[in-house]
């Protein structure tokens, strides 16, 4: 079996010149990042989905206020104009 510390050290001689090509003073990124941010975006959009089909499914109704249904009946008979 071959030693992994020397693959790794000749992957990282051939990626050394790649490097030196990149503005040291700038931090991008890169593929990873792209990775992570496209993996969020897709999850909210699955949860924003399975949000709208919850509510979608959500039966409300609400109740009336207490002193509005006592007063309903008699409120009508009680309004000018009705006669």
């Amino acid at each position: 079996m071959p030693d992994m510390s020397a693959s790794a050290h000749i992957a990282a001689t051939h990626l050394v010149p790649l490097a030196k090509e990149l503005d040291e003073n700038k931090v991008t990124p890169g593929v990873l990042g792209f990775i992570v941010f496209a993996a969020l975006a897709v999850g909210v959009w699955f949860l924003m989905k399975s949000m709208n089909r919850h509510m979608g499914r959500v039966n409300f109704e609400e109740a009336p206020e207490p002193g509005a249904a006592a007063k309903g009946p008699s409120a009508e008979k009680d309004a000018p104009g009705t006669a």
